[in-house]
């Protein structure tokens, strides 16, 4: 005689579960501070338009986004 399996729905869960406290860092402390030095840069408009725009879509800031394109650039060229 064949053994019967026991049906199991898709949202319950399964097994002995524990449940664990939350060990992730906020969204905010995920990438570590770091010393920046406060500058005057004039940039074009387009420019600024688009980095406000994709961060605003990334949930990010888009300052940051600038300072880590620039930084990447002066990695990849730094001799």
């Amino acid at each position: 005689m064949a053994k019967k399996s026991k049906a199991i729905r898709g949202d319950e869960p399964v097994g002995n579960l524990k449940r664990m406290m939350d060990f992730l860092p906020s969204p905010a402390n995920l990438l570590p501070k770091e010393e920046a030095m406060k500058i005057t840069l004039s940039i074009d408009e387009e420019t600024v338009d688009f980095f406000k725009k994709v961060a605003k879509k990334n949930g990010t800031k888009y300052q940051r986004m600038m300072r880590e394109v620039l930084k990447g650039y002066a990695k990849k060229y730094a001799s």
